[in-house]
């Protein structure tokens, strides 16, 4: 057709032009066994790695004291608030609390929910001057709870040999220190077993 010889005829002209140094035979030997591939290589970016954030050791964090309660905000109706939001976060994760709901499956959930801001009491110990301490919980620890009692009192309760009470909405859940020995962070991908031996 006429037209596939135009486009021949205009293709070598075009080689022609732009490689005026190659011979006629070469640019036929070009478009007969030959590709052209018509190519854009951009320039490689170097990469920059990433420069991983150290966090600070355990010791760094003793000297900074970051976990320490300053006494000016160690009062009880400071964080009263906080409570108040633990109580709707635990509504939220037991789907309302509801009388007909299952008292094994509300368990399980506690046993892996945050506990910072509930409201705890001592009601069995080893100890029997940790009985009857009650307050909200401002932190936990893989071995201790520190509680704000309305006292404005911090107290510093060990979870070895303790057994905590919480209430919320009429559910009253029971806490063996013993067997809650571990961060917070740990619980929630812990598997707890309902049945077993109790102590304290």
């Amino acid at each position: 057709p006429q037209d596939s010889e135009k486009a021949k005829t205009f293709v070598h002209a075009f080689l022609k032009r732009s490689m005026p140094k190659m011979k006629d035979e070469a640019i036929q030997e070009m478009l007969t066994r030959k590709a052209v591939i018509l190519e854009h290589y951009p320039k490689k970016k170097a990469k920059q790695k990433r420069k991983k954030t150290k966090g600070f050791t355990a010791k760094q964090r003793r000297e900074l004291r970051l976990f320490e309660i300053e006494p000016e905000q160690q009062r009880y109706a400071i964080f009263l608030p906080l409570h108040e939001l633990w109580k709707q976060y635990i509504r939220d994760l037991c789907h309302g609390l509801k009388p007909d709901a299952q008292p094994h499956m509300i368990q399980g959930k506690l046993l892996k929910a945050d506990l910072h801001g509930a409201i705890v009491t001592v009601t069995k110990s080893k100890c029997p001057s940790y009985v009857g301490i009650t307050g909200i919980i401002l932190q936990e620890f893989k071995h201790i709870f520190k509680i704000i009692t309305k006292e404005d009192k911090l107290k510093v309760v060990p979870k070895q040999n303790n057994v905590f009470s919480l209430e919320l909405d009429g559910f009253i859940s029971y806490i063996y220190g013993s067997k809650f020995l571990l961060r917070a962070s740990e619980r929630s991908a812990k598997k707890f077993k309902l049945k077993g031996t109790i102590d304290l």
